[in-house]
């Protein structure tokens, strides 16, 4: 069989893969804290001819090898954790992060489960506990899970560094001495995605998984700052997606082309006998 067909099968399946990618990415073009992802692709090993021929000086000259491709497979999928725009809301509760860092929820209080997020639309529910749009509970910097306010504060505001200021009747501002966490990953690629905008830490994001909680705004660690009423759209650029379906699309009929072509090589074989 040519080696051809093959290759052509490989390339359709790459770029198959490539285009499952930029659809996910366009169907999350508006949804919060969204990191569009990428394919990269590398050949598959070569079948070598013939070998390496070294040159004799004065005698003879050095031969290339002769190699043919066997097509090609995905590199990689990586995710791509550039900031996205801003949304300004003017609700107090939602939440950007002007930086690296990634807010941190639980399931329940009593979980050991941690998940970081990028989605800062966080709401109060009715036992004033700070929660996600899924009702996890919003970590703060100690590590505690709920943030809860207590009943007589009236209203709040956050600061930079997450720090909760309450505000009475009176217009007067106390420091409640709660501050949202926010944490820090040193390669955020290798974050698993789990849904619902939500992360898991993997060894290959922290080492051995840790999770490397602490508080904004902290020139060591590099998290960034706290934005309070707004919020961090999807960093998908359509213009950049759409240009990259051209390709992928292209790119899938080249394929199918050599495989059409192939075939029709196989047939004019198969026909030298009649």
């Amino acid at each position: 069989m040519l080696r051809s067909m093959y290759s052509g099968v490989s390339g359709m399946r790459g770029f198959q893969t490539k285009l499952d990618v930029i659809g996910n990415n366009i169907a999350n073009v508006n949804t919060v804290g969204f990191k569009a992802g990428r394919v990269m692709f590398k050949d598959i090993l070569s079948q070598s001819m013939s070998g390496v021929t070294s040159p004799v000086e004065g005698t003879s000259g050095g031969v290339n090898a002769k190699q043919i491709g066997l097509g090609v497979s995905v590199a990689s999928i990586d995710n791509v954790h550039t900031a996205g725009s801003a949304m300004t809301t003017n609700v107090p509760t939602d939440l950007r992060i002007d930086g690296d860092g990634f807010f941190a929820v639980k399931p329940s209080g009593d979980s050991d489960a941690t998940y970081l997020t990028r989605a800062g639309n966080f709401t109060l529910d009715a036992n004033r506990q700070l929660v996600n749009g899924d009702g996890m509970f919003v970590v703060s910097a100690d590590g505690d899970a709920p943030i809860t306010l207590d009943e007589g504060v009236t209203s709040f505001s956050i600061s930079q560094n997450g720090s909760i200021v309450s505000i009475d009747q009176d217009g007067n501002q106390t420091d409640t001495g709660i501050q949202i966490g926010v944490a820090k990953v040193v390669n955020p690629s290798g974050l698993e995605k789990i849904g619902g905008n939500l992360y898991r830490v993997t060894p290959n994001a922290n080492p051995e998984g840790e999770l490397n909680l602490g508080a904004a705004q902290d020139a060591e660690r590099g998290t960034g700052t706290i934005v309070a009423g707004q919020l961090e759209m999807s960093n998908v650029d359509l213009t950049s997606e759409f240009t990259e379906m051209i390709v992928a699309q292209r790119g899938f009929q080249a394929n199918s082309r050599i495989i059409t072509t192939s075939d029709s090589i196989l047939e004019e074989v198969v026909n030298l006998k009649r």
